[in-house]
């Protein structure tokens, strides 16, 4: 599992910034920098605003607006300056504040829809932020600003980034805030915020205002438009109770396989009966855990919830033969392991006083009921094996449960 965190959390977003990085700093780059920035902001933009409309993804919509407004706002830098003497940073300074800001709030805040009172009310926030400062610049009242400006310590390494103090303080915080939740929540757009933030950083601490800072820009918005495909692909093939593929995905796996596979069907004994005298977030846990016992398998099987309290095993290029003992030592283990039924009374943290915690727990034992069927020339397709193995699955269920049966077999 955290393996797979760290994995969700480097994928793609820092193989993305990195690849920019790479394009803005090697020479070897440079000849196709030039034809790329005529398309790739405006394409990467575009795509985001379209994807964000369609899919009523607000949070990426949103993003995307805050990213142009930031890019436009540097790219007319040099008009903006001149409403503004004696503070030569002041346009990156508020714009270094307002957009990681922006950021963090588009990460925590629950999709609500784009045209409904608190979408318009999100939008309105957002385009009356630039209006705001603009008019304390006309108005020559910058002094709320000055504080950015402040230097606490005097090392000159963290002047490299072009940047003072108190924003590379914001940053910081910003993506610390960020790691944080992707540890708490594990979101695969969590981890794309965060990926986005250091693109902007890298914007804002360009040399000087231009098209480097539009490329990181859009590298931000592309980030964001990955992750989104990245989540929207992990609801439609992963099942987010147990975290095993899900049926859209043992849909393709079907097509991956060869002349030679064995399918198991797997179904928890008295599931319903559990659910109604313990409840549907017991049940839940159930599954879990199950479902982390059956994605120990071995040999070669794939695991796949199929719904319900049913589970699919794929073991691809084996027969039933290689395949049973393997099958049945699961059903095994998961049988003598209990499952506990903690107190409802029983405390989320380990208090200090362990005689204090109530000693109401119970333990039920969970079994299944597995049938197991081949590719042959009687059942030449996934759909047909599978079939095979649920007819198997039933006549385990039938037999007494807790055991399995193979398709053209009773006493198996």
């Amino acid at each position: 599992m955290a393996l797979r965190n760290l994995f969700k959390f480097f994928f793609p977003g820092a193989l993305i910034l990195l690849a920019a990085v790479a394009f803005i700093q090697l020479d070897f780059f440079q000849k196709w920098y030039n034809p790329v920035m005529h398309f790739y902001p405006y394409t990467v933009y575009l795509v985001g605003i379209l994807l964000g409309w369609r899919f009523n993804r607000s949070r990426l919509l949103f993003a995307i607006i805050v990213l142009v407004i930031s890019d436009r706002i540097l790219a007319h830098f040099p008009l903006l300056m001149e409403r503004v003497q004696g503070n030569n940073h002041l346009i990156v300074n508020v714009l270094s504040v307002l957009l990681p800001l922006n950021l963090i709030l588009l990460s925590v805040i629950q999709e609500r829809g784009i045209l409904t009172i608190r979408g318009i009310g999100r939008l309105g926030l957002i385009f009356i932020q630039p209006v705001i400062v603009y008019a304390l610049i006309l108005d020559n009242d910058i002094r709320i600003f000055k504080v950015l400006n402040h230097q606490f310590f005097n090392i000159s390494g963290l002047t490299a980034a072009h940047l003072t103090q108190p924003i590379l303080l914001i940053f910081f915080l910003s993506a610390i805030f960020l790691i944080i939740r992707f540890v708490l929540k594990s979101g695969v757009m969590d981890s794309g915020f965060f990926w986005a933030l250091l693109a902007a950083f890298l914007a804002l601490a360009a040399r000087s205002p231009g098209s480097h800072s539009t490329f990181y820009f859009a590298t931000a918005g592309l980030i964001l438009v990955i992750s989104v495909l990245e989540a929207s692909y992990m609801m439609a093939f992963r099942d987010e109770l147990t975290g095993l593929p899900g049926r859209r995905a043992l849909q393709e796996a079907f097509l991956k396989l060869t002349s030679s596979y064995t399918i198991a069907m797997v179904d928890i004994d008295h599931f319903k009966k559990l659910n109604d005298r313990h409840g549907h977030d017991v049940g839940d846990q159930v599954l879990r855990m199950v479902g982390s016992r059956l994605a120990k398998v071995g040999g070669g099987g794939k695991v796949f919830r199929y719904g319900g309290e049913e589970f699919t095993i794929v073991f691809s290029g084996r027969s039933v033969k290689e395949t049973f003992k393997i099958a049945d030592n699961l059903r095994r283990t998961i049988a003598r392991n209990p499952f506990v039924i903690r107190s409802k009374k029983r405390p989320r943290k380990k208090p200090e006083n362990l005689k204090s915690v109530p000693r109401s727990e119970k333990k039920v034992t969970i079994k299944v009921s597995i049938g197991m069927a081949e590719r042959c020339d009687r059942y030449p397709t996934p759909q047909e094996v599978m079939k095979a193995a649920d007819k198997a699955l039933y006549r385990a269920k039938n037999s007494g449960r807790n055991c399995i049966r193979t398709a053209g077999s009773s006493s198996r």
